[in-house]
């Protein structure tokens, strides 16, 4: 296979014209060229009256040596996909392994366990995704907050409820892996070569779903509504697990627990403490969710072809003179701010967006890293009790009533508390209501961020817009808490495999589904 790279192609260009250009790279006639898969996809819009995609293509032609000998392109070279394949499983123990929670890396492990001959238990104390969803639609419709099943905690994973984006800084060669099976569960073929794919809420609550379908086919026995509460440990390893149901507590005899348990389980987190085993403190970020107009930002990223293309992101950093650094995070074009809260009396946002990207507003978090020196104790913890501290003064300050407090910028920036919204309408269900977001973050949050608005807004114009809207806080950006593993992803309590981003291993659906992988690997290889 030949694969052509950096293929300049007009926006309302097609298949043919993609092909005649390959074919032109090569020397050879468009039909010379047996079949052509499109493999990477981009927008280069840096000349915003010139924007066009940027792909690469794998061809297929006979006489593959001959042409290649004589092509002087440097943009055309062999390729050769390297299929993944699964470890030899060295497992013996007449015992299934168990996997706790049904986010990406829960699933994944799962799925992997069980296609090679290892089916596993799998808990989830979430419940199903159709159930969910209307949990969820319920909560933002009436402020009703039920702790079992919300955004944080069912099928899915938190993931569930965002843009669905896949897009991950890590290059590991089962990413191709985790695409081609998201695909096979119903998520579109386009992921396979946008250069930013994303499925979007609506269609990744079908993918979950098939995903559980699959594993239940392979005979993994799924159950929802089981929480992990307790381990028993002999001799250094574990021996069973304590699960609480709604049919009561029972008892669950194991020697293999994949937990990936998300990062906002909060209670699990101090069980495993208490239990002795090993974690440590992580840093993360916390912030607001700003949003503002996507035909502004779409605009402003491409220019008059704005129309033409899909939604625009943006993706903005800076490192301020107090030291600490800004960023926008999980950004959702066309998306809306969504009510995260999984505890009582505490309010967090987070964003999502669905498949076609065609909301009014644009959101993305608006964060700045802190660190265990900011916790203001050594305590494995008590990045947990920090988060806990802000959203609970977010709940105050929204009234009590999961309405979260919001902010225009030219407010925040004036240190005045708005007391009315600007043009941009907020997203955030159950509602909002004008603050002063002082009042529920750090101080030197706060300054981070404002220092922060005037340098974006250099590299994104009109991210400072007066009426653009801070709606506070997020705080979940990542696992407070990292569970330690060694190389061969066991606890020093052996048999336990801490897996995924509530693990501290992961950073987004799929960089959780790999690890997934990895994990199972390491539970199958394990004689």
């Amino acid at each position: 296979m030949i694969r052509i790279q950096n293929i300049a192609l007009p926006l309302d260009g097609g298949e043919a014209q993609l092909r005649q250009k390959a074919a032109r790279a090569l020397g050879l006639k468009p039909d010379a060229i047996t079949a052509l898969t499109l493999a990477r996809q981009s927008i280069d819009a840096r000349k915003k009256s010139q924007v066009h995609y940027v792909c690469t293509v794998d061809v297929t032609v006979e006489n593959e040596a001959r042409i290649m000998a004589r092509c002087r392109d440097k943009n055309v070279s062999l390729y050769q996909s390297a299929p993944y394949v699964f470890p030899p499983v060295r497992r013996t123990s007449s015992l299934p392994p168990v996997v706790v929670g049904m986010g990406p890396a829960g699933l994944f492990a799962a799925l992997f366990l069980a296609r090679n001959g290892l089916a596993p238990i799998v808990l989830e104390r979430g419940r199903p995704v159709e159930e969910r969803t209307a949990d969820v639609e319920q909560f933002w419709s009436t402020g009703v907050l039920d702790p079992a099943s919300n955004v944080q905690f069912g099928e899915g994973g938190a993931g569930t409820f965002s843009d669905g984006k896949l897009n991950t800084g890590t290059h590991d060669p089962r990413i191709s892996t985790v695409f081609r099976e998201l695909v096979a569960a119903g998520a579109p073929e386009d992921i396979l070569y946008q250069h930013k794919p994303h499925i979007g809420t609506d269609v990744l609550r079908d993918v979950v779903k098939h995903i559980r379908l699959e594993l239940i086919r392979l005979g993994c026995d799924v159950r929802f509504g089981h929480k992990l509460t307790g381990l028993t440990l002999r001799d250094g390893a574990v021996a069973g697990l304590s699960v609480e149901c709604p049919q009561g507590a029972y008892a669950l005899p194991c020697d293999a627990l994949v937990l990936s348990p998300g990062h906002s389980a909060r209670d699990t987190f101090r069980m495993l403490h208490e239990a002795g085993v090993p974690m440590e403190q992580k840093s993360f970020a916390i912030g607001v969710r700003i949003e503002h107009p996507q035909a502004a930002v779409s605009l402003a990223q491409f220019g008059p072809a704005w129309e033409k293309l899909p939604a625009a992101d943006y993706k903005l950093a800076c490192h301020l003179p107090n030291g600490r650094s800004a960023f926008t995070f999980c950004v959702c074009p066309g998306g809306q701010v969504v009510a995260a809260a999984s505890e009582e009396g505490r309010l967090v946002t987070n964003g999502m967006s669905h498949r076609a990207r065609d909301g009014k507003n644009i959101n993305g978090g608006f964060l700045v890293g802190v660190n265990p020196a900011d916790f203001g104790s050594d305590h494995p913890l008590a990045g947990v009790e920090y988060q806990r501290r802000w959203e609970e003064a977010a709940f105050t300050l929204g009234g009590g009533n999961y309405h979260a407090p919001a902010q225009t910028v030219k407010d925040f920036l004036a240190h005045q508390a708005s007391k009315a919204l600007g043009t941009v309408e907020p997203t955030y269900r159950p509602g909002v209501v004008p603050a002063d977001l002082d009042r529920c973050l750090p101080r030197y949050i706060t300054d981070t961020l404002r220092g922060a608005l005037p340098v974006f807004d250099r590299k994104l114009h009109g991210f400072a817009a007066p009426d653009s809207l801070l709606t506070g806080v997020e705080t979940r950006s990542s696992s407070p808490v990292r569970i330690l593993r060694g190389e061969d992803f066991q606890s020093t309590v052996r048999g336990l495999y801490p897996c995924g981003e509530g693990a501290g291993y992961a950073g987004g659906i799929t960089s959780a589904a790999v690890d997934g992988i990895r994990v199972a690997e390491a539970v199958a290889g394990q004689p």
